[in-house]
């Protein structure tokens, strides 16, 4: 799948607000304050003279990481600081007082100049869209069409009196397709005895202009709009009968999409759902109640069945549902940006999301905006465990401004009024609602509520599910602010541990994109999402924990032939940050990985996203065992962690490929032809109904679940109808070892 690597999000219009605008000297001068003079730090305030400029040289002070780290913390409580603050901060950081005033002026005003930045791109964005619809405007004035005969229209061909009556057509046959609508939706059957809307006889550009339906229409405001946020929501969303907004038709939109009555039951669809999901974000309990941990908050199904007036609940189905609120460093208008676009929103989520895609435009907002956009899409969700299905899922999603500052999007299935009694999964009214902070930082309230089918999940992950931690708000919003602030450490922060020191911005651009492909492909070889042609293998004597796929090799960045995929999930009697820091030392990757064992390793090229090194991307390079250092391999790696979980994933780089990686590493190269085929883990709470839930940062007593996916080439890339049970049984074997291994090397010893 194609997709864009979290740095070029940045560079195309996802923006946290205050990093501004990829670029390398942006990189260099964006350094939180850790680079300034000494006059920027109170210690050379004196004018200088022109004549004395040539002869002194300025001095420079280079505050420490644990000084800046400080401040960094202190600016996202309270940019403003007074004198008693500074004073504070100046006796505990080891600084003089102007040096912390000095700073923190610097800050702000570093902060001021890239929003400036960011409002400047969103307005030459938004002239460019002006620019392009009112080309298309005068193209279609200069050439216009007949809809009946698909010839040129010709001017003035129907008298005014006529002109009137077709006018007043439309108005009618609208009304009878929202009568219509109505009446099918609370009777529960097709009204077939009714008219359907029929088209206008001729083109109706002209009709478009004197109806005022070229534009997205506002549905009614209805009940409280008062949010908790302590915003009023003009426009709302009224639950009761709202005024369904007129659309434009869209080029390339389905079948399913073309029949007026289905667009209206989409449109009023989605206005329900927005007017739930906000009532839900603004109430309290007992709708929410608050969970053991005191995190996120589950949903009183009982109550929520008189609370909706969307949602019956279908037998046979388990319900998810929860709702956790988190400051997260991104504006509010590039959080919908990315949501609505399913490229960015697979890359924002990339252990969430397996593929997503646009299946045609509802409606779209006045002037090409976000505000009002309605759309269908498709996607699929993914668990790192073999033993969860993925969820194929069709739904609406809607984005609306509330306020200034203040957006919502909601997302909700398409068939939720219909029988579900064989679906897999279907989504209620979920997503959230973000209000900007005056400090750079946004609030999103998010809320996931689903129904899913629990048969074919195994056993040992129904309580995680059950618990809302596998797709529930808690782990949307961990990811969200993971992925945020690793962006905003690699803009605006000195890495103390980058690896070689002076990497440029091309080199980190080439290794953070291919760390983002080896993402993907671990996470469809562990899930078995359709993002790749996966067919599964059913062997004997082959455990059903352990799941084994195979595939064609086609693809350019990858080795030829068949690959051979088998993952399992087990649980592992440890705490979640123990083993995540176990696997992710490459200083001790001997004691489990087979490739490198006995071998020593070095680091040749490190970039971390984060203060505490958790979430890295480094490649090392695997000496050879003779004399001569020769057969030396090379092994990249990226890790992932955050409150939801925890992911190592690393493939060694083939001998051929060797020569690319290291001009990706160096020369900043097209990283597309450096053959992967990655393995790894992924570390996930522990609930069973024998264990209590701990705070989710790894230390509870359950002790976590441990997914191991291995991929490999078969034997000479042979057809599948000709694997050999060698190739099955080196993978399986593969993995049971490297998990006695991981076992051994912490001491842990099997049960009963």
């Amino acid at each position: 799948m194609d997709g864009h690597n979290e740095l070029d999000l940045i560079a195309e219009s996802f923006d946290p607000g205050i990093i501004g605008r990829l670029r390398e000297e942006e990189f260099d001068q964006s350094r939180s304050g850790s680079d300034h003079f000494d006059g920027a730090s109170g210690d050379d305030q004196d004018p200088v003279d022109e004549d004395d400029r040539p002869r002194r040289k300025k001095k420079y002070h280079r505050h420490t990481p644990s000084q800046i780290q400080e401040l960094e913390s202190f600016f996202k409580e309270c940019p403003h600081p007074d004198e008693k603050q500074r004073l504070d901060l100046s006796r505990r950081l080891g600084l003089e007082t102007k040096q912390v005033k000095f700073w923190f002026q610097n800050r702000r005003t570093q902060m001021k100049t890239q929003l400036e930045r960011h409002e400047n791109i969103i307005l030459r964005q938004e002239n460019d869209k002006l620019r392009a619809e009112n080309g298309v405007i005068k193209e279609a004035m200069s050439n216009p069409i007949c809809h009946n005969c698909g010839g040129p229209a010709i001017p003035g061909q129907i008298s005014f009196d006529e002109h009137q009556l077709r006018i007043e057509n439309a108005r009618l046959n609208d009304e009878l397709s929202r009568i219509c609508t109505l009446a099918q939706k609370f009777l529960g059957r097709p009204i077939s005895n009714l008219a359907a809307p029929r088209s206008l006889p001729s083109s109706t550009a002209g009709l478009d202009l004197a109806m005022g339906i070229n534009g997205m229409g506002c549905l009614n405001a209805g009940g409280s709009n008062q949010l908790s946020m302590g915003f009023e929501l003009g426009d709302g969303v009224g639950s009761s009968s709202p005024v369904m907004p007129l659309m434009k038709p869209v080029m390339g939109m389905p079948n399913e999409l073309q029949h007026v009555t289905d667009r209206h039951v989409y449109l009023e669809l989605a206005g329900e759902a927005m007017d739930e999901l906000v009532r839900m974000v603004q109430a309290d309990t007992p709708l929410w109640m608050k969970s053991s941990d005191g995190g996120s908050e589950t949903l009183n199904v009982e109550l929520y069945r008189t609370f909706s007036c969307i949602s019956t609940r279908q037998s046979g189905l388990v319900t998810d549902a929860s709702r956790d609120s988190c400051m997260v460093i991104i504006n509010s208008l590039a959080l919908v940006e990315t949501m609505m676009d399913a490229n960015r929103w697979t890359d924002m989520f990339p252990t969430l999301v397996a593929r997503a895609s646009t299946i045609g435009m509802i409606s779209s907002g006045p002037n090409g905006t976000r505000n009002g956009t309605i759309q269908m899409m498709h996607a699929e969700l993914q668990m790192l465990s073999p033993l969860v299905p993925v969820r194929p899922l069709k739904f609406l999603r809607f984005s609306k401004q509330h306020a200034e500052g203040v957006w919502a999007v909601v997302d909700v299935s398409v068939d939720i009024q219909q029988d579900a009694s064989s679906a897999n999964c279907r989504r209620l009214p979920s997503g959230f609602i973000v209000q900007d902070m005056p400090n750079g930082y946004s609030k999103v309230t998010w809320i996931e509520h689903s129904e899913y089918n629990e048969s074919g999940i195994h056993q040992l992950l129904q309580p995680l599910l059950r618990s809302g931690i596998g797709f529930g708000a808690q782990r949307w919003l961990a990811t969200l602010q993971r992925e945020c602030e690793s962006l905003t450490f690699l803009m605006s922060s000195t890495n103390p541990n980058e690896v070689p020191r002076g990497l440029s911005m091309n080199s980190k651009k080439s290794m953070l994109r291919l760390a983002q492909r080896m993402m993907q492909s671990f996470c469809s070889g562990v899930c078995g999402s359709s993002v790749r042609q996966w067919d599964k293998l059913c062997i004997d004597n082959v455990s059903d924990n352990v799941r084994v796929m195979v595939r064609q090799s086609l693809e350019v960045g990858e080795p030829s032939g068949f690959v051979l995929s088998a993952a399992t999930s087990v649980w592992m009697p440890v705490s979640r940050s123990r083993l995540f820091d176990f696997l992710r030392d490459w200083q001790l990757r001997g004691q489990w990985d087979i490739l490198v064992s006995c071998r020593p390793l070095q680091a040749m090229a490190q970039i971390d996203k984060d203060h505490g090194g958790g979430n890295s991307v480094s490649l090392f390079s695997a000496k050879g065992l003779d004399a001569n250092n020769n057969n030396n391999m090379l092994m990249f790696q990226e890790t992932r962690t955050d409150a939801s979980g925890s992911i190592v994933v690393y493939a060694p780089i083939t001998s051929t490929s060797s020569d690319i990686m290291r001009d990706v590493v160096y020369e900043g190269g097209d990283s597309t032809y450096v053959e992967l085929l990655p393995s790894g883990f992924a570390i996930l709470p522990c609930v069973t109904s024998d264990h209590v839930k701990g705070e989710g940062n790894g230390s509870d007593d359950g002790g976590c679940l441990l997914t191991v996916g291995f991929q490999i080439v078969c034997d000479g890339g042979q057809p599948t109808s000709k694997l050999t049970m060698h190739s099955v049984k080196t993978i399986i074997d593969l993995i049971s070892s490297t998990i006695q291994k991981i076992k051994s090397a912490l001491q842990i010893n099997d049960g009963p």
